[in-house]
């Protein structure tokens, strides 16, 4: 009896052998984890990798895309009268390059002739500005020492001409990258344009009908918003360009008109900044002509941009865009940070996008009356009773 308990007793597992077993081997889980892990690191580096090397590529997309959906409408004006759509693309496209091309032209043959006579006449410039200084803060600069020292071939002014000189092939090349980019924009932009809807058809296919319904309302809530931006800058740099022009004309600046036009397209169109850059080269070309002039310019640059800011633009983006002002601020800074000045121009037809697809999402409901939520300024002031004084 004795020796058959201890023989079971030897046949039974000792119970913390098994435990120290257990604990030795690995998890089952533990490979997959280490796999997925490795997996999803090395998929990081492919994806930053090849997304840093096609950057370039995917910021031409983006604004072939947008252009694309600002010509879209006008496309399918044309397409509507009988043209064909790619001929109506390719149509409007030219035009927006003849024009943009012309008013290029036309502000660089004046700055190139405002520069030619800064190098033939800069000793009178010279003389006029410091006689202007030395009338304004009284002091008692010379004019004479200062032309020395423009003409000084070992001056500051004479060493930067010259290094600007060495940069002449890069700029060249520099420009030729331009438009080489702005010729694959323009292509892109024709064939998303020319086989709009070939391309939509192809992407509803793989849809069922409720996802089908919202891509399109997405599609045309996008060329829609992109119109009205569009719209809204046009007609403000229109409206600026026509106050801009009577000051110009009115001081006697040079070249009126190509002035205004760009301090109304450059203003309108490069959001945050475009302000100040817009404003720089009329200036210059005033201050050339008389420091004095530029200024006033600089105070009517100034004065009508507040004007603009709190009167015209509210009325005009609140029918076009209706955004919110400081959603238009906030996703300009956020574009400009990420895309650079791309990204502030798109920024805004994206955000009253993303305004206009939240806005249509969920219910809605009666605002309850609160002095929070009131809307109306001032209140109808009831009529004072006077008392007799008897």
């Amino acid at each position: 009896m004795r020796h058959s308990l201890a023989h079971y007793a030897s046949d039974v597992p000792d119970e913390s052998v098994t435990n120290a077993e257990s604990t030795r081997r690995m998890p089952p889980w533990v490979p997959r984890a280490v796999l997925i892990f490795w997996a999803g690191f090395i998929g990081t580096l492919v994806f930053r990798f090849v997304f840093h090397r096609l950057n370039s590529l995917l910021i031409l997309l983006l604004l072939s895309l947008f252009i694309a959906l600002a010509v879209e409408p006008a496309t399918n004006k044309l397409t509507k009268r009988g043209m064909g759509r790619g001929s109506s693309t390719a149509l409007i496209l030219l035009g927006i390059v003849v024009v943009v091309s012309i008013f290029l032209a036309v502000v660089g043959t004046v700055v190139a002739q405002q520069v030619a006579d800064l190098l033939s006449n800069s000793s009178t410039y010279v003389n006029d500005t410091v006689r202007m200084i030395n009338n304004l803060f009284n002091s008692r600069i010379d004019p004479a020492a200062v032309n020395e020292s423009i003409a000084d071939p070992n001056g500051a002014v004479q060493r930067f001409i010259r290094s600007q000189r060495t940069n002449a092939f890069k700029v060249s090349v520099q420009a030729f990258g331009v438009l080489f980019q702005l010729f694959s924009v323009l292509l892109f932009s024709y064939y998303i344009v020319a086989d709009g809807p070939r391309l939509r058809r192809s992407i509803c296919s793989r849809l069922s009908a409720e996802r089908q319904h919202q891509v399109l309302d997405a599609w045309d809530l996008a060329i829609d918003k992109t119109g009205g931006y569009l719209y809204s800058r046009a007609l403000l740099a229109a409206i600026s360009a026509f106050f801009h022009w009577i000051a110009f004309q009115s001081m006697g600046a040079p070249a009126p008109i190509a002035s205004a036009l760009w301090v109304g397209l450059v203003s309108q169109f490069l959001p945050v900044i475009g302000t100040y850059l817009a404003g720089v080269l009329p200036v210059l070309l005033i201050f050339i002509d008389s420091p004095t002039k530029a200024l006033i310019a600089i105070g009517f640059i100034a004065v009508y941009q507040q004007i603009e800011n709190y009167l015209i633009a509210p009325k005009v983006t609140q029918r076009t865009l209706e955004l919110h002002p400081a959603l238009a601020f906030g996703g300009a800074l956020a574009g400009g940070a990420i895309l650079g000045p791309i990204g502030a121009i798109l920024a805004l037809p994206a955000v009253a996008m993303a305004q206009a697809l939240v806005s249509s999402w969920g219910e809605r409901h009666e605002v309850i009356e609160h002095k929070l939520s009131e809307l109306q300024e001032k209140k109808a002031r009831k009529p004072r009773t006077r008392k007799n004084p008897s």
